[in-house]
């Protein structure tokens, strides 16, 4: 077999029930891809994203439901060997990618306060734009299961709130536009326990400030920080991540002090006489 045949079968039978089935899983339960969609996946050259590339273009060659999707990979300015290793991982999982260019990368390097903040921000309207140019209603991204779980802690301990990252979101500024994330119930151990079965070597993080090790961003050390406050709180109870998560889909308005939708705020005291 070749490559990619080797990568599409271990993905059905291997990883069906850490990878295949929770993707598929989402894909029901949030009601993610539809007849007639239109979908960007975006790669940004990472694990996550090539991952959900390949299930997305599985899912697309076996199931029911009929869309198209464009793979596409937005360049912020990588270094000839970075965009070089995207394009021969694409090949070699048989990936048919779409490369356009921007100037994130040169923009960003002259911030000095949150850069990967700003280059977050940028990338996403880059990347809604070029989807409004190839007339999609969806942009899948690769977000998986742990990030979810971080940016609730996130939100929690530094932005004194309770909230989470959404399975699909509509765009405030692209009318009819939609955001999904088709890896919402996968878990990065799967993801990375596949690249490693098949000694794949994917982009961890390719911007300048990394490379060069000049600057470290706030929000990206205290992701690191859930991330390693997530391994040990699994070490003493091995649901603990579940359980978070679950949390989320089964709050008690009852025993809360207050609750804000559409950004207006709510007291327990309202109802409470």
């Amino acid at each position: 077999m070749e490559k990619f045949e080797e990568i599409e079968r271990s993905l059905i039978k291997k990883f069906r029930k850490d990878i295949w089935c929770k993707f598929t899983k989402a894909v029901r339960e949030y009601e993610l891809i539809s007849d007639n969609d239109n979908i960007m996946v975006c790669i940004s050259g990472g694990k996550d994203s090539f991952i959900l590339a390949k299930c997305i273009q599985e899912i697309k060659k076996h199931g029911k439901v009929k869309f198209d999707a464009h793979f596409v990979v937005m360049d912020p300015g990588y270094s000839k060997v970075n965009r070089k290793k995207i394009e021969e991982n694409a090949k070699i999982m048989n990936i048919p990618i779409e490369i356009f260019e921007s100037d994130i990368f040169d923009i960003v390097t002259k911030v000095d306060k949150s850069p990967c903040y700003l280059c977050a921000k940028m990338r996403r309207g880059f990347l809604y734009d070029k989807a409004h140019k190839l007339g999609c209603n969806k942009i899948a991204l690769g977000h998986h299961f742990d990030d979810v779980i971080e940016t609730t802690l996130l939100s929690m301990f530094y932005g004194s709130e309770v909230r989470t990252m959404m399975p699909k979101l509509k765009s405030a500024h692209f009318e009819g536009l939609e955001l999904i994330r088709p890896m919402y119930l996968v878990k990065e151990e799967s993801i990375i326990a596949f690249k490693n079965y098949h000694n794949l070597e994917f982009l961890n993080c390719a911007c300048k400030f990394t490379l060069e090790n000049t600057i470290k961003d706030d929000d990206s050390s205290k992701r690191k920080e859930m991330k390693k406050l997530i391994k040990k709180l699994r070490e003493e109870n091995k649901n603990i991540d579940y359980n978070i998560f679950k949390a989320l889909d089964n709050v008690n308005l009852n025993c809360v002090l207050g609750t804000k939708k559409n950004g207006i705020y709510k007291s327990f005291k309202e109802d409470y006489k």
